[in-house]
């Protein structure tokens, strides 16, 4: 349910800001910002220190293969919104056509083996939590993967299943792919908080 408050602004200070940044930018400022805007309480500090610290803190994993376990998650519960914005950001590091393959499926694409084994892990936290074991946990391991590379791949996945469905719940509009790609240089120079 897209919320007005969250469209246009709760404040006047936000509506101003939601302007000027859209003029500034030369596009419409995505949902995933006015929501910021809109609940400091949560969606501002929290989330984005939370995203923050998953996507950008130091880890054998690139900011790319990050972004793509993003982009696969939203695509997993089904968030076009993080899934255009998520890939924009991912191939600022990665050929197109390979994270074009990924989403398309990533038991095929050409990708490193242990992206791979990140993300069958990835999948089974995603769409069946419930049937997660210690088995899953070995078959990452013995595929190359370290614990902390385990650890920093679930942070991902675990970050992005709120924030795919909150943008789902409040019915993000979708960018053009222009418009998700200059968000994209915006995320990478800014980050996540």
């Amino acid at each position: 349910m897209r919320l007005s408050e969250v469209d246009r602004g709760d404040t006047l200070i936000h509506r101003v800001l939601i302007r000027t940044i859209s003029r500034v930018a030369g596009y419409r400022l995505p949902d995933a910002a006015r929501v910021a805007f809109y609940d400091k309480g949560f969606v501002g500090p929290a989330l984005g220190a939370w995203t923050q610290k998953a996507m950008r803190e130091p880890s054998s994993w690139s900011v790319s293969d990050r972004e793509l376990m993003a982009a696969m998650v939203a695509s997993w519960n089904l968030c076009p919104f993080c899934v255009g914005a998520h890939r924009a950001i991912a191939v600022r590091g990665m050929d197109p056509a390979v994270a074009e393959a990924a989403l398309a499926d990533y038991r095929t694409a050409p990708i490193d083996d242990r992206l791979r084994a990140a993300l069958v892990f990835l999948e089974q936290v995603t769409l069946h939590p419930d049937r997660l074991s210690a088995a899953d946990v070995r078959v990452a391991l013995d595929a190359g993967l370290s614990v902390q590379e385990l650890e920093d791949a679930a942070a991902v996945a675990a970050v992005f299943a709120v924030i795919t469905r909150n943008a789902n719940a409040l019915d993000y509009a979708i960018p053009s792919a222009d418009e998700f790609d200059s968000a994209a240089v915006m995320l990478l120079r800014r980050g996540y908080s």
